[in-house]
């Protein structure tokens, strides 16, 4: 038996590289560009960042509504006051940057500022979980189990490119705080086989399954189906549904799938197993005592390593080559 070809060298720059499997369809900057479209017929929509235009594809937005952007500095918490203050005049702030420093620096001034008062902020941020390998200062481990405990905040983890096209408008139809996760640069394009069209609050059944049930979020919805195609090859039948609003949960949708009997029901997130979609399912499941097989797929409850994306996904079990074999071996 032949060894197998060892992998290739990672270079530095895969500690940033795209989440896109090679070869796979991308579109750039979908954000930037809804927005973009979103702002056309609305006046009262405004961008503000704090020094992460480019990095938050925020910067096309700049380009074509430059007395309706708002670039802070290096300031996440005056950036969040400032959006609070444009909120209560009767703008539709857009604001941008790392989850990390929304979640960490900024978070009691998106509490007492914005949230508290119910105001109708839009609060978009890249990097979210394990997406860059830039270690614990630049990964968003914990944003979902943070954000899911601030009152009167929608939070939501897209899958791909189109559903952060479709995300755009949908939530500047809310009137409300939303805090959004965000795949930023050449994001994939996954849901375009399955007719999907983004709904708030809502959870999609993007394929049936007898065997598992994959109940998943932003871009571990995309390993998901990618796992259910693996598996198949093995004649194990993989469901997978798609939770891409985290808070408010989809509880009916949850209760459903979970309901229907003999199936092994598996949570796939992209953040810690502490605090975000797992336990939340798991607390909605068993509120209403549905008492599956359960098992979690997610990052450790640990800060990370740094390094290049394909070996800490691996690492960390989100790949789909370690999802694959870790459902099996719970089969087994």
């Amino acid at each position: 038996m032949s060894a197998a070809a060892p992998k290739p060298r990672l270079k530095t720059s895969a500690m940033i590289a795209s989440i896109a499997s090679e070869g796979q369809i991308t579109r750039s900057a979908p954000f930037g560009h809804a927005l973009v479209e979103l702002a056309r017929n609305r006046p009262e929509v405004v961008g503000m960042t704090a020094d992460l235009g480019k990095y938050t594809d925020l910067h096309l937005f700049a380009k074509e509504y430059p007395e309706r952007y708002y670039q802070m500095g290096m300031a996440e918490q005056l950036l969040m006051g400032a959006a609070a203050g444009m909120a209560h005049e009767g703008a539709q702030p857009f604001v941008t940057t790392y989850a990390v420093f929304a979640a960490r620096r900024a978070y009691d001034f998106i509490h007492q500022a914005i949230a508290e008062d119910n105001l109708d902020v839009k609060i978009v941020c890249a990097l979210p979980g394990l997406t860059t390998g830039y270690g614990p200062s630049h990964q968003a481990a914990e944003d979902l189990a943070l954000f899911r405990a601030m009152p009167n905040l929608t939070v939501i983890d897209p899958c791909d490119a189109i559903e952060i096209e479709q995300m755009v408008p949908a939530i500047a139809d809310h009137r409300g705080p939303v805090y959004a996760r965000l795949l930023r640069g050449n994001v994939p394009v996954v849901l375009d086989e399955y007719d999907y069209q983004f709904e708030l609050g809502k959870a999609k059944l993007l394929r049936d399954g007898a065997e598992v049930l994959i109940i998943s979020s932003g871009i571990m919805t995309m390993r998901a189906l990618e796992t259910a195609k693996a598996l198949a090859a093995d004649r194990v039948d993989v469901g997978v549904l798609h939770v891409p609003t985290i808070k408010p949960l989809d509880t009916v949708t949850l209760l459903r799938e979970a309901r229907r009997s003999g199936r092994l029901v598996v949570v796939a997130e992209n953040h810690t197993v502490i605090g975000g979609l797992g336990e939340a399912v798991a607390a909605v499941l068993l509120t209403h005592g549905v008492t599956p097989p359960f098992r979690q797929i997610g990052l450790p409850d640990a800060f990370l390593d740094a390094g290049a994306l394909p070996t800490l996904h691996d690492r960390y079990g989100i790949s789909t080559e370690a999802m694959c074999d870790t459902i099996k071996g719970w089969l087994r």
